[in-house]
């Protein structure tokens, strides 16, 4: 794959929430409470994540002159997906009892829809290219297929506690240096390692976001460094570390690459 594909483009980090979920993203349990008022009449999203099947694993061999183009449409699934998931988040209350399978499941569908036939496609320009992928495209809230699952008279989740001596308000995201637009060419005996670990660096940063949003009102002034943003470039060093090591093996191996693990909130 190209060097310049941007799958942690610094301007794409502000809207990839809690996502980027999809090639194994690991969904951390969020709670979304519904409004006061008539349950039956408030969105409906009760706990969970929106998970969705995983493309990348039903592939088959992707031919050297696609790999660009679907790896860019790997990423957008996970984009779709990060945004689908903060839309979960910033419409908690609202809507009727069908509102999340409407409003967020429903298009979530159609793009992966898209989405998924243009890596078809771009295979098949180059091989045969694969059958039955559509039936990837729905997703689901909370383990449950399809809709959202009926909401319950359940009180509206307490307000998560004022920071304290400036600790963690959970303002903002966390950002971090693209890495791949970084890399020189990648050798073919290297790409899916060096593909698997840029996807766990999308992994990271999502499970880091969503770390941010849970601990809303936990900690003290350095409770974000410390326990997010500290961890989370440990994780970034020797993930890219695997990079370069994967590269070095076939090539030269990329020197500096550390100086782009830390990331900013």
């Amino acid at each position: 794959m190209p060097a310049t594909g941007g799958r942690h483009r610094l301007s794409r980090r502000t809207k990839i929430a809690t996502a980027a979920l999809g090639l194994g993203i690991a969904a951390g349990a969020l709670v979304i409470a519904t409004t006061v008022g008539d349950p039956g009449a408030a969105n409906a999203a009760s706990g969970g994540q929106i998970s969705c099947p995983d493309v990348a694993s039903r592939l088959p061999a992707i031919p050297a002159q696609a790999q660009a183009e679907v790896q860019r449409n790997l990423q957008l699934l996970n984009t779709q997906l990060g945004e689908a998931n903060n839309r979960l988040i910033t419409t908690a209350g609202q809507g009727g009892p069908n509102f999340v399978q409407n409003a967020i499941l429903s298009p979530l569908q159609d793009k992966r829809a898209s989405t998924i036939d243009r890596i078809a496609i771009a295979i098949g320009r180059q091989g045969e290219k694969p059958q039955n992928l559509g039936g990837l495209a729905a997703c689901s809230l909370g383990g449950q297929s399809g809709a959202a699952p009926a909401s319950s008279a359940q009180a509206p989740a307490p307000a998560p506690a004022p920071a304290q001596n400036g600790g963690n308000t959970a303002s903002g995201r966390i950002t971090c240096p693209d890495v791949e637009s970084r890399l020189p060419a990648i050798p073919a005996q290297a790409q899916a390692e060096v593909q698997r670990n840029l996807a766990l660096l999308d992994t990271q940063i999502a499970e880091a976001d969503n770390r941010l949003v849970t601990s809303a009102g936990e900690g003290g002034p350095n409770f974000v460094q410390n326990a997010i943003l500290g961890p989370l470039e440990d994780k970034r060093v020797a993930t890219i570390n695997r990079i370069a090591t994967a590269i070095g093996r076939n090539a030269e191996k990329p020197q500096g690459l550390d100086a782009l693990a830390p990331c900013t909130r």
